[in-house]
């Protein structure tokens, strides 16, 4: 058998135009303003007067992004745009920042079809709007969709999104759900030590999994593989609490019949956690077949070469999985005689 090719699941791209319709169309809400960095002032990202995410040369450039991937050891990056994604404009303005940013990334794959592969970015507040442009993106060559933990602060169990999902389950896609600052950053003031990045986007995650588990989605959608970023936010720690609260309170089992834990292998997580000991306690608990690789690239606290070295220092087969066996299945990829992945 070739060689696992090592497929990057958790990796952001923005892309020129999306970044200039954010710009004069995100506020008030989503504003851009300049931050002090170990780079030295760079722009960033605020989201109601917060800063979550730093404005790097990385996140536009793909010839850089797959100079990157080869120094860090990755062979394939399934791109996705991160929050806010296209959830801060009216009907016209998502639709066409979600055209825009997939068109960048089919382009990208285009260039670099052996490295490059993209989640579609859905004008989700608009179902049907979100179904066409789901339709044509898949028709473009997306591997999958991206959303956030919550969309412009509705969780992703409101009726509203229904008809997205119906077509999502229809074509039997994996989808990432990449946090957002959490509501109520505000009162909580995240704006201070950075709280989004540190938790807040932890927070996030895992109240939206947990909903969807106990909201019986998993129930309702049996084709659709959920991937929960950031080694699945508190989820693997507090698995036992769910189903604890389900054996306990009454409400926990007005729509599920089965415990929580009974749909982790329904749910991947991915390797972006920080310490030896964490991504093996994750793996051990979540399982050896529902974990990827992820790196978190290229944010400021993106981590290629360390995830993949601590994903390398875990034993076989595990190691193997984690790096690109399990993905493949996910995203239904096939491996060619030289390791790398084609639809």
């Amino acid at each position: 058998m070739s060689k696992v090719p090592v497929i990057d699941v958790h990796t952001h791209m923005l892309g020129h135009e999306w970044f200039k319709l954010i710009q004069e169309h995100g506020g008030p809400t989503y504003t851009v303003k300049e931050v002090k960095t170990l780079r030295g002032p760079q722009l960033a990202l605020h989201g109601n007067g917060a800063p979550f995410m730093t404005i790097f040369p990385e996140m536009l450039d793909y010839d850089l992004r797959v100079k990157d991937m080869d120094k860090a050891g990755v062979d394939i990056s399934v791109v996705s745009l991160t929050c806010p994604n296209v959830f801060w404009g009216n009907k016209e303005i998502s639709s066409h920042a979600a055209r825009v940013i997939n068109k960048e990334m089919q382009d990208a794959q285009r260039r670099y079809p052996n490295r490059i592969r993209w989640f579609a970015s859905l004008p989700w507040q608009y179902a049907n709007e979100a179904v066409a442009e789901l339709e044509t993106a898949l028709a473009d060559g997306a591997s999958g969709v991206v959303v956030t933990g919550n969309i412009d602060n509705k969780h992703l169990t409101d009726p509203m999104f229904t008809p997205v999902w119906d077509a999502i389950d229809k074509h039997e896609l994996p989808v990432i759900i990449h946090p957002g600052p959490p509501p109520g950053v505000g009162p909580m003031d995240m704006a201070s030590y950075h709280l989004v990045a540190a938790n807040g986007f932890l927070f996030d995650t895992t109240l939206a999994i947990s909903r969807m588990i106990y909201d019986g989605f998993f129930d309702r959608y049996q084709n659709i593989k959920i991937i929960s970023c950031h080694g699945g936010g508190t989820l693997p720690y507090i698995i036992g609490r769910l189903d604890r609260c389900y054996d306990a309170v009454p409400a926990c089992k007005v729509k599920i019949s089965s415990p929580p834990s009974s749909y982790m292998n329904r749910i991947f997580i991915d390797c972006v956690l920080y310490r030896q000991d964490a991504l093996e306690f994750a793996a051990k608990v979540w399982g050896e077949d529902n974990m990827l690789f992820g790196s978190d690239y290229p944010h400021n606290i993106g981590d290629a070469a360390g995830c993949l070295g601590r994903v390398n220092a875990l034993p076989q087969p595990l190691r193997d999985k984690v790096c690109g066996i399990n993905a493949l299945k996910v995203f239904n990829f096939q491996l060619s005689q030289h390791g790398t992945a084609g639809n």
